[in-house]
């Protein structure tokens, strides 16, 4: 039997993502953003009782939604450390790899967390809540030029260096130390037609920065392709321009750059290659009844064979 928040999170695009991974039943597989379950359950569905599944979370509130299955091993931490955990298991290789980046609406609804600005909560915005500093750290802490480079490259917000300037002088006074105090320092410097669409930018470099988003899903992607048997499918749904990027490159070119590098005859030496040649979006209907799913982009690729591996 299987224990399931059911209001935890709703995943987005869930038949195509895991129609993306092409399960075999007797597969092996990895969710490396477990959190609700949603897609891991779909997975199991369609596994066989010799298929297995990795599910990773590094958050205490997902315990509640691990299945009661016995071909499913729940691993809790971060998903950059996939490489050593599937060593620790005795994988070899994989069939698969589904990766939901980003916040999940529990998160988001949590008053507690400070992920969002619709409550008022402390600074905080760690996924993992055992380890690492604290957004409040962050605001508290860092130089207003890291604040700058941080609101301008994470955010991309055109009044990074003005709110990171803003916030050394408030500190000054008291410490910024909840979502309302962020909040306060933050409106006068964003457009009233913008504020809410600028205010998300703001919380998302701060939880970039706090939970090394970026650093984490690099590695992630250098791990996945280290991890994917040949043939084997890497699913990822990305939620901002940032991860997109990323994604997007690493299939097309094998590195997070975009840097394409070709062999004497001119063929591309990526090791993955895209199966969808668009990207794929969710549809209005998908868009209305889960608004998260607004700015979801999923890609597909598979990995290629190479010459070592062929011999």
């Amino acid at each position: 039997m299987t224990t399931t928040a059911p209001t935890y999170h709703v995943p987005v695009l869930l038949a195509a993502s895991v129609d993306g991974l092409d399960v075999r039943p007797g597969g092996t597989y990895v969710d490396v953003t477990f959190g609700g379950g949603g897609h891991s359950r779909e997975i199991l569905r369609r596994l066989g009782p010799d298929g297995r599944l990795f599910g990773f979370d590094q958050d205490l509130d997902v315990l509640a939604n691990v299945p009661d299955d016995d071909r499913f091993t729940f691993v809790r931490s971060n998903f950059r450390y996939l490489a050593n955990w599937l060593r620790y298991y005795d994988v070899p290789a994989v069939d698969g790899i589904l990766a939901d980046l980003g916040v999940s609406s529990h998160h988001f609804d949590d008053p507690e967390r400070g992920f969002s600005f619709r409550f008022d909560a402390p600074l905080d915005m760690r996924m993992n809540v055992r380890s690492g500093q604290t957004a409040a750290d962050v605001v508290n802490r860092y130089d207003e030029a890291a604040l700058a480079r941080i609101f301008t490259l994470y955010g991309e917000l055109r009044t990074g260096r003005r709110l990171a300037a803003a916030l050394v002088r408030a500190r000054r006074e008291k410490p910024v130390a909840t979502v309302d105090d962020l909040v306060a320092i933050a409106r006068p410097l964003l457009g009233r037609d913008r504020e809410k669409k600028d205010m998300a930018k703001v919380f998302q470099a701060l939880r970039i920065e706090v939970n090394h988003e970026l650093d984490a899903l690099h590695e992630l992607l250098a791990a996945a392709v280290g991890a994917l048997r040949p043939g084997g499918r890497l699913v990822v749904l990305t939620y901002h321009s940032l991860e997109d990027r990323m994604v997007k490159n690493y299939v097309r070119a094998g590195n997070v750059d975009g840097k394409v590098e070709q062999d004497f005859f001119g063929n591309r030496l990526s090791p993955l290659r895209p199966v969808n040649s668009r990207v794929i979006v969710p549809d209005e209907t998908e868009q209305q009844a889960n608004p998260r799913s607004r700015s979801a982009k999923l890609r597909i690729a598979e990995r290629v064979e190479t010459a070592d591996e062929s011999e």
